[in-house]
C-alpha cells in the first residue's frame, strides 16, 4: 500500500527513507572461528539498504548493471 511504506536506514550516511525508494543490496557476512574446535566458518547474507545518493557515489549501480547482464549471458 503507497503511503505506507516501512522506514530503513542507510547503512552508509544513516538517513531514514522509504523501503520502495532504497537500494538493496545482499552483502555477504564471513564469520570464521579457528582454535581448539578446528575450522569452523559461516557465511551469511545480510540485506543492506542505501539511500539513492550514497547507492550512486559507491557505485551500486553499475555492479547491479553488470550483474543484470552476466544472469541475462546465462539464461
Amino acid at each position: 500500500m503507497r503511503g505506507r511504506e516501512t522506514i530503513v536506514i542507510c547503512d552508509a550516511c544513516g538517513r531514514k527513507i522509504p523501503r520502495n525508494k532504497a537500494v538493496a543490496v545482499e552483502k555477504p557476512i564471513n564469520l570464521g572461528v579457528s582454535g581448539d574446535l578446528g575450522n569452523v566458518r559461516l557465511f551469511e547474507k545480510r540485506k543492506v539498504y542505501y539511500c539513492i545518493s550514497c547507492a550512486k557515489h559507491r557505485g551500486i549501480f553499475e555492479m547491479k548493471k553488470r550483474m543484470n547482464r552476466k544472469e541475462e549471458r546465462y539464461e
